[in-house]
Order: structure tokens, then C-alpha cells, then sequence
């Protein structure tokens, strides 16, 4: 089935359809779901190697982990963005090469990638605050997204990133409003933009308060539910315990919750959390109302985006670096709830 006979399929134009499987946001997400489904239903796909032969492209788009953040391939998060991608790269007849490296071998791959022509493109995850990767790849001329971003870096460069420092100040103003004042952050790691990002929020809305943030009350680590846990279990061992708790994933957040009920607390009653990454297609939270009150912007379009930002880089080269902020919504869940007197 070619292009033409799947629109017709569906009672749609091919420029619709075209569009739908190249990830546009203007198609809404029933069309995008419904043109998706017939895709996969009637087996339909570009012919990835005319176009490879015409355009003289790899019709492949790279991502490159590193074998100390390998762990991050198993991680909910990293799966619901890959996801997001893969779909978008699959609408546009493109394949998804995914390679683990040794950490000090990154650079020296990024080069071969390039010399060989094996990808028409780079997905950057995770960016560091002075992320060397970014001068790297400009150097390169090899076509790069960055999914997040870099303070510390001066160069022009595609980026889509979530606001972090407005999400983690509008959640700990939400916590203020509720009576708290001890509020702890168990947050991501700090070198990387996120996590930076996310303490000046937190700590922007205490200061807006007139309260000093306390820095035992804040928590810096690899985003796991033994971390947010042992955070947790420490904090609220303590005689000033905090009353309140604003965790950078929700991985973290079922640690915390699990630390608050075997110290015999109940969440949403003698302690509160908000989380943030709640929308996660294997990791939900709650059913019909959320369990935690969240920040929540969805990694999966997240994925489809910086995908269709990239391939736009191939298309046309000359058309100079994108930027995307995605906001996050505040969602109020089970886990808050005034502070206890």
C-alpha cells in the first residue's frame, strides 16, 4: 500500500496523512492515533531505500548512551521519549540506531558516525550544565536535538526542554499555600541542566516567602525508588522532620511514599509529595484520580517533537537552531494536603 491508497483509505488528503506520520503538531492526536493504527494495520511504509538513493541520506537517526547512564535505557522515562520518536521517525521512513559506548570512546563514535555517514542525525539526552557534546557535534556539522539544555553553554543549538524552574516553583508554592514550611527536595543529580534548574525554582519560591532554604532538607542523587527511600527515611528521622516533600521523578516518589508508611505516617495527611514525570504510559499514577499531585508535561510528545525538530535540521539545513519550552501542568492528586498543626 503506497501513500495515496492509505489516505484513501481513511477519507483523508495524502498531506494529512503525510503529516500525521511525520509527527506535526498541527494534526491533532486522534488523527495522528487513527493514521498510526491504519499504518500498522495495513503494514504500510515509505520505501526507506529509494528515498536513501535519492536523497542521499542513511534515513537514520542516531542515539548514543554512554555506558555509565546505560541504566537510563531501562528507565520509564527514556522508554515513553523513545517511543514518542520512534514514531515519528517510522512515519518518515526513518530508522533508529541505538548505540551503547564506553564513556571515553563517546566523542571518537560521534566522528565515525559523521565520516561514515551512518546517521543523518543526533538526539542528545541528559545535558550536563557545560555539555561538551554540543560544541562536538557543531563541529562536526553533524544535525543535533538537545533534549533539555545547557546553561553553560554560549553556542547556538536546537534544544526542547520542559520549564523546570517554573514547574518546581509553582509546586512548592502550592506547598506553601497548604501551611508548609518545611518542605524537602529530594532532587535529580545536580550537575545535569534539569536538576540545576529545578533547585533554583524550589528555592526561588521559598525565598519569595521570606524563608531561608535549609539545606539539609535537600537531597541530590540518581533518580532511583532506593534513593528517593533512603532520602525520605533520613529526612523524617530527624526531631524537625519536614512536612512536606517535592521529588524530581516518580520513581523517587514511590520510594518517599514507601518511607512515609514505614514511619507509620500517612501520605496526604501527616506528609505531602509532589512528584514530577507523572505521565508515564508504564508507570501511572493512580487510576481514575491521580495518586500524587504532580507536575506533569508528557515525555512521549516530548520524544515526538524533538524528533520532528531534528528531521526538519536534515530537510533543511540552512534553516538555523529551534527551541521549544513545554510547560508542565500542576495536577492535583491523593499525596497533599494542608500542613499538620
Amino acid at each position: 500500500m503506497n501513500l495515496k491508497e492509505l489516505a484513501q483509505t481513511l477519507g483523508l488528503s495524502q498531506t494529512t496523512v503525510s503529516r500525521a506520520l511525520n509527527g506535526y503538531p498541527e494534526v491533532s492526536e486522534a488523527t495522528r492515533e487513527r493514521v498510526l493504527s491504519a499504518a500498522r494495520r495495513f503494514d504500510y511504509s515509505p520505501n526507506t531505500r529509494a528515498r536513501s538513493l535519492a536523497t542521499g541520506r542513511s534515513m537514520t537517526i542516531g542515539h548514543v548512551i554512554p555506558v555509565s547512564t546505560q541504566h537510563e535505557m531501562v528507565n520509564p522515562v527514556f522508554g515513553d521519549f523513545i517511543a514518542g520518536a520512534g514514531e515519528t521517525y517510522s512515519g518518515a521512513g526513518y530508522d533508529m540506531m541505538l548505540s551503547l559506548v564506553d564513556d571515553g570512546a563517546e566523542a571518537r563514535v560521534y566522528r565515525e558516525l559523521r565520516a561514515k555517514g551512518h546517521v543523518d542525525g543526533i538526539i542528545v539526552h541528559g545535558p550536563k550544565m557545560m555539555e561538551p557534546r554540543i560544541p562536538l557535534l557543531t563541529d562536526l556539522g553533524l544535525p543535533f536535538v538537545v533534549h533539555g539544555r545547557a546553561s553553560d553553554v554560549n553556542l547556538p543549538y536546537s534544544w526542547l526542554d520542559v520549564n523546570n524552574t517554573r514547574a518546581f516553583r509553582r509546586a512548592a508554592e502550592f506547598l506553601l499555600d497548604l501551611g508548609h514550611r518545611r518542605i524537602a527536595l529530594v532532587n535529580g543529580l545536580e550537575e545535569m541542566d534539569f536538576a540545576h534548574r529545578r533547585r533554583d525554582g524550589f528555592e526561588a519560591a521559598l525565598s519569595a516567602r521570606g524563608l531561608q532554604p535549609d539545606p539539609s532538607l535537600m537531597r541530590s542523587g540518581e533518580m532511583t525508588e532506593v534513593y528517593g527511600y533512603r532520602a525520605a527515611r533520613d529526612m523524617l528521622d530527624r526531631a524537625d522532620a519536614p512536612t512536606a516533600f517535592l521529588s524530581a521523578s516518580m520513581i523517587c516518589a514511590i520510594g518517599i511514599r514507601r518511607a512515609i508508611q514505614d514511619a507509620g505516617l500517612i501520605m496526604g495527611r501527616d506528609v505531602s509529595v509532589i512528584t514530577h514525570d507523572d505521565d508515564l504510559s508504564y508507570l501511572r499514577n493512580g487510576d481514575t484520580v491521580p495518586l500524587f499531585t504532580a507536575t506533569r508535561s508528557s515525555v512521549r510528545e516530548a520524544g515526538r517533537r524533538c524528533a520532528r525538530m531534528l528531521l526538519d535540521l536534515i530537510e533543511a539545513p540552512g534553516s538555523g537552531p529551534a527551541q521549544h519550552l513545554m510547560e508542565a501542568d500542576l495536577t492535583v492528586g491523593q499525596s497533599t494536603g494542608p500542613a499538620p498543626t
